[in-house]
């Protein structure tokens, strides 16, 4: 497939904001009908969308031009002083690729970091349905990795396989770690992946100048926002 002018596409209703107070929200998704592969989902992460469980999406506000996608080159990443001092700390974290996560042992790290890091949002309280359909009942692009120190579980991250590098799903973790910094660690894990890998990019999701939790994605330089439909670099 090398267009989208035959796929579906539809708009939701307007919804309040999951990132911006009193703001409404409304997005424009993908017919969820439509079978979905690695090259597909490249095209559409190339303009800006973006996969949450089954659902592929792109913001579509019309007031409001907020969420902006975000991507890092990895060929030109410069990790910084404190990036490598991450890396040094979390040395003995050993990354495996597992082929579920659909255990008692990820849902309960889930579980954990959801009611200590986002118990003000519309995750909380985490159960085990809202855990599938948002990490589990996705897409055959979905490939997951778990970090483990000394045999205990303390990260996992979820990405999507693209052709032209990875899409960072989803990252959750042992809340009571924080001098790890392991959200950091494993964005860090998959920009070295995807540059041993020979994949020019790591998709990051959207990047929200006046919302805090998001000020992370553009630390690591250079990214790419998607800004007027087309890929902008800030050093």
């Amino acid at each position: 497939m090398n267009d989208l002018s035959d796929i579906k596409f539809y708009s939701t209703a307007p919804h309040p904001c999951s990132y911006l107070d009193d703001r409404e929200a409304t997005s424009v998704f993908m017919d969820t009908d439509q079978a979905v592969d690695s090259e597909l989902l490249t095209l559409l992460s190339q303009i800006g969308f973006r996969r949450s469980g089954s659902y592929i999406y792109r913001p579509n506000c019309q007031t409001c031009q907020k969420c902006i996608a975000a991507r890092i080159p990895v060929d030109q990443f410069s990790s910084t002083r404190s990036m490598r001092r991450v890396t040094t700390r979390n040395n003995d974290l050993k990354a495996e690729w597992v082929s579920s996560i659909d255990n008692n042992e990820c849902f309960e790290l889930y579980s954990r970091y959801i009611e200590m890091r986002h118990s003000d949002g519309d995750m909380y309280p985490a159960t085990r349905d809202q855990y599938r359909g948002f990490l589990i009942d996705g897409l055959s692009t979905a490939r997951y990795v778990s970090f483990r120190l000394n045999g205990k579980l303390v990260a996992i991250a979820v990405m999507d396989q693209l052709e032209d590098g990875f899409s960072a799903v989803y990252t959750f973790f042992c809340p009571d770690m924080p001098k790890h910094s392991l959200g950091r660690y494993a964005i860090l894990w998959q920009i070295e992946h995807c540059q041993s890998a020979s994949l020019p990019f790591l998709y990051l999701g959207y990047w929200i100048k006046d919302c805090e939790k998001m000020n992370y994605k553009v630390q690591f330089r250079p990214v790419e926002l998607y800004v007027r439909n087309r890929w902008v670099q800030v050093l």
